[in-house]
This record gives C-alpha cells, sequence and structure tokens, in this order.
C-alpha cells in the first residue's frame, strides 16, 4: 500500500454503511447525484478522513455504480434460475413463465379462480350379486329416440376410485366412479328407471324444467351425429363401452355442490346425464357408486364445464396411496398443482378426447420391451394394459427372474400368476428380485430425462393364493393392440396432473394423504422478476 505524502499510512477503512434511498418512478433506487452519493465509505476518524486516504468523489461514484450493478446479476440470477426451472423441469417452456409472471395477483393463488378438492375412496370389486332395478312407465325413459352416440366410455369398466358429490336442492350425495377416461358425468336416475343397478344411493329424480332440448349447445356437443330434422323433445344418448355394455339416458342439468379451498360449499349448474338404462357387465360395477365422474377433455366434463364459466382453470388432478386398500385426493382448478418438481409432457392432440401422450421405449430394468408408442393415463381403468409385443416380452423377462418362481395357470386371479417356492403374503416380501418398468420420453431440450417409472410394487398384486401376479394385461384384447393404458395400479403413489389450458400431464412422486394449496410467488419478488424478464 502506498504511503501518503507525509509519509504516514492512510487510515484503515472499518466499514461500509449503505443508505437506502426512496424510489424513482420506475420502482428502482433514484439515479440521481443524491443516489450516487448514497454509498459512503467511513473509518473511526469520519468522512473527511476518507478523503484524506484518496477516496475522492470519482472513486465513491465508481463503487456506488459496481454496487448497483451486482444488486441487479444477483436479481439476474434469481429471475434465470426460476426461468431455468420453468423450461427444464416444469416442461412448460418460457411463455409459460412470462405467463406467470405477468399474471395479476389475484391469478396467484389470492382470490382468483376457485379450486375444489374431493375425496377419493378406493373400492373392492363389485361382485355378481348385485342388484337391479327395472320397470317403465312414461317420462324421459319412454319418451327416447337415442341412437348410438359418440361420447366414449373407459374401455375397462372395473374402476377402483371413487368419490362423494351432493346433487339436487336440497343436496343429497352420490357416489361417482372417477374417470379420466369419459366424457360424460352421469348419474343413474329415476327418469324413470328402465334398468338400473341397486347402488348405494336412492335414484336421482330430474325436474321436468331440468331436461335440456335437443337445441341447446351441450346438447349438440355429445350429438355430434345428430340428423337434420330430428324431432325429439328432449337431449338423449347413448354411451357404448368396449365390453359391449351400455348406458343410455338423458341430458340434464341441477346443482352440483362442491367445496372450495376455504371449505365453503358452493351450488354450480353443471350439466349431466340422467341414465336410466344400463346393460351387460356395467350392472355389476355400479354395485358400489351411482353413476360416473367424466373427466377427459371433451367440452362436456366437469372440469371443461367449470373452466367454461370462468369457475376454475381447465385443470385437475389425482393422488392415490401407494397401498390398494387406501384412499387419497383429487382437485378441480390449479390451486393444488405444486410450483416446483412435477414432471411434464406435452399431450398429443387426437380425436377421442383421451389425455395421452407420445413415449420413445418401454423398459423392464435394463432390457427395452418397445420402442416408440402412445401412453394413455386412464384413473377408471383398475389395471395397467400393454402392446401385445411389450406384454409378451415382460412375461418372458419375469418368467427369468428367478427359479424360485413357476408359472401357475391354476390361479385365475389374473392372467398371468406365479407361484414361489414359499409363502408371499405381500409384494414387500418379493419386489426387491424384480425391476422397474420405465416408460422414457423425449428429453427436454435433448439433455434433461423424463421418466415415468413403474416400481414392481405398482405393477405386481398378491392373490389370495399367494402367488405374484401381473397386473399389467394385453391390450389388444381390448383394442388398445398399440398403445399402453396406464390404469390406477400404475398411478398410485404419484400426484397427476391433467392441465388442458397448457395442453400437458403432469406428474410427481407423493404419499397423496395430505393435500397442500400452492401459493403464488410473494408480490415483491414477482415484481423484482417480472422487470428483469419484461
Amino acid at each position: 500500500m502506498a504511503a501518503s505524502p507525509e509519509g504516514k499510512p492512510p487510515p484503515r477503512l472499518h466499514g461500509v454503511v449503505m443508505i437506502a434511498l426512496p424510489e424513482g418512478d420506475d420502482g428502482w433506487p433514484s439515479s440521481s447525484p443524491a443516489g450516487e452519493a448514497a454509498v459512503a465509505f467511513l473509518d473511526r476518524a469520519g468522512a473527511a478522513d476518507a478523503d484524506a486516504a484518496g477516496w475522492g468523489e470519482e472513486e465513491r461514484r465508481r463503487t456506488a455504480f459496481s454496487l448497483r450493478r451486482a444488486a441487479g446479476a444477483v436479481l439476474a440470477l434469481a429471475a434465470l434460475a426460476v426461468a431455468g426451472y420453468f423450461c427444464l423441469y416444469a416442461g412448460a417452456g418460457t411463455g409459460a413463465a412470462l405467463r406467470f409472471l405477468s399474471a395479476p395477483a389475484e391469478e396467484q393463488g389470492q382470490g382468483g379462480r376457485a379450486s375444489f378438492l374431493l375425496p377419493l375412496y378406493s373400492k373392492a370389486r363389485a361382485g355378481a350379486g348385485a342388484g337391479v332395478v327395472t320397470g317403465a312407465s312414461d317420462g324421459a325413459a319412454q319418451n327416447s329416440t337415442a341412437a348410438a352416440l359418440p361420447l366414449r366410455g373407459n374401455v375397462f369398466l372395473d374402476r377402483q376410485y371413487y368419490t362423494s358429490i351432493s346433487v339436487g336442492n336440497p343436496p343429497r350425495p352420490y357416489f361417482l366412479d372417477v374417470d379420466t377416461g369419459s366424457d360424460l358425468t352421469w348419474i343413474q336416475c329415476d327418469a324413470p328407471c328402465t334398468n338400473c343397478a341397486k347402488g348405494p344411493h336412492p335414484l336421482y329424480k330430474p325436474a321436468q324444467g331440468h331436461i335440456f332440448p335437443p337445441s341447446n349447445s351441450l346438447c349438440q356437443e355429445i350429438r355430434g351425429n345428430q340428423k337434420p330434422g330430428d324431432t325429439s323433445k328432449q337431449c338423449d344418448y347413448e354411451i357404448a363401452y368396449a365390453d359391449r355394455s351400455s348406458s343410455m339416458g338423458v341430458l340434464a342439468m341441477d346443482n352440483m355442490q362442491l367445496i372450495a379451498e376455504d371449505g365453503q360449499r358452493e351450488n354450480l349448474d353443471i350439466a349431466f346425464g340422467c341414465a336410466y338404462d344400463q346393460k351387460g357387465e356395467l350392472l355389476n360395477s355400479l354395485a358400489n357408486t351411482d353413476g360416473i365422474l367424466g373427466l377427459s377433455s371433451a367440452a362436456i366434463s366437469l372440469p371443461a364445464q367449470l373452466a367454461s364459466q370462468g369457475i376454475i382453470s381447465n385443470a385437475f388432478g389425482h393422488c392415490m396411496t401407494t397401498d390398494p386398500s387406501g384412499d387419497g385426493y383429487m382437485f378441480l382448478g390449479d390451486g393444488y398443482i405444486p410450483r416446483w418438481g412435477v414432471t411434464w409432457v406435452p399431450l398429443r392432440n387426437g380425436p377421442d378426447n383421451t389425455y395421452s401422450v407420445e413415449v420413445e421405449e418401454v423398459n423392464h430394468g435394463d432390457q427395452q420391451l418397445r420402442k416408440l408408442t402412445r401412453v394413455i393415463f386412464d384413473s377408471g381403468s383398475t389395471y395397467t394394459y400393454f402392446p401385445r409385443e411389450a406384454y409378451l416380452n415382460l412375461i418372458a423377462a419375469l418368467k427369468d427372474v428367478s427359479p424360485r418362481f413357476v408359472q401357475d395357470d391354476s390361479d385365475k386371479t389374473l392372467p398371468f400368476c406365479m407361484k414361489a417356492d414359499s409363502p408371499v403374503r405381500s409384494v414387500d416380501d418379493v419386489k426387491q428380485l424384480f425391476k422397474p418398468l420405465t416408460l422414457q420420453f423425449r428429453k427436454r431440450l435433448f439433455i434433461f430425462p423424463r421418466t415415468f417409472t413403474i416400481n414392481p410394487e405398482d405393477y405386481l398384486i398378491i392373490s389370495d393364493k399367494d402367488n405374484v401376479c401381473l397386473g399389467v394385461l394385453d391390450g389388444s384384447e381390448i383394442g388398445y393392440g398399440s398403445a399402453i393404458v396406464l390404469g390406477d395400479v400404475s398411478l398410485r403413489g404419484k400426484l397427476v396432473v391433467y392441465d388442458n389450458d397448457e395442453n400437458q400431464i403432469g406428474w410427481i412422486q407423493s404419499d397423496c394423504t395430505n393435500p397442500r394449496k400452492q401459493s403464488g410467488f410473494s408480490f415483491f419478488l414477482r415484481k423484482a422478476l417480472h422487470n428483469q424478464f419484461l
């Protein structure tokens, strides 16, 4: 260090004092001369000694400018970190980041669109002893002129999870199977009933004024093949299922009561099916429930109806515990979507309203089972389905797992079961012997992997004979010879989000026991990032 002209060393600096000034018009500290002199370097002797030390006006300006540049660099790095999350991990691209930062505060969880939380309950398979109510008299059922209309029903009717929703005035509870593969929400009803299962609650009875006419736009949505000159006085429909079951009904509207995040009950007008004639195996599957909650991407689905009224964002999700006998929850709206850690992949556009995505390869451990194919996320299917080639390859791989297991064709629980050389009480006893199934999606920016992992406990089932059975079935038997259908057995232990606004689907590991309302960034951080981005 150089000596002073008097031969004495300059006094030692002892600290830095930062003086905050009022903001300028643009929200940042003023750049006036007063702002430039806002930083002073002091020692024990005071400011005069700073000048003696060689800290003139020019040096103070230079230092203040450097500190402002450092603060700006910190904010820029924070903005880049947030942008990196949105672009690389959330998979939503920079557009989503900009929309998030430019959105008003009320849309960031501060009083904007609502979200609704619903419980999920697991159920046992419906038995063959389901009661059936039959009969017909004058009413909507006799007036029906319905033909098979292009409503989509789930390909596998043994649904595992249901929720409880109250309908009508006064509201009455109904148990509805949760089905992301079905368009229309419908409830068995007395219109009168022609053929109905004896479910857990009395049949819904619609008021005459609640029946839709054929001219209604929602009726046109579900009756896309209606011929000109149709003279029917009500909106009839029929849903045909892959197992040749069917449900016939009439489109109605009534109050549906949902519980918002604050615990308040809201009554909303919702269009749904009043189903008065069920046929086939569908009657057995309705032994424990009253109908189906349609959650597909169709305009008639419940989330789409609520979104079209501006009540929620067109997004929803479900979370099922890893225990098959455990429960879970679902939500409508975006209030419970995690802000961090979700793996997002773009939805594949198609005419069938299913939630499907493209997967590059399917593996069992290190062994490839199949290359490029389509994956459908379907909460209405209990089991998972593979294309026949991948299914046979998986069975061959499982046969080579260990000499301890031999195929047991006498066990009819599922198509493929294996007997061990000692009793198996739970999947935990054998899961370490099996390898996970992985669905590999296209990498983000060709670098960051996106994988959906199905652990052994999520595709193996222990039968009543203490055998290990494969919870993956041959998709060709239900008409899905080239696509994978992910059912409940493989969706457990994950929060799965269906975002129709952004045309994407996402998932994150979860114990599914504690739904958490998400909040946006703090106002001040969002303002700073907004200034950096926009």
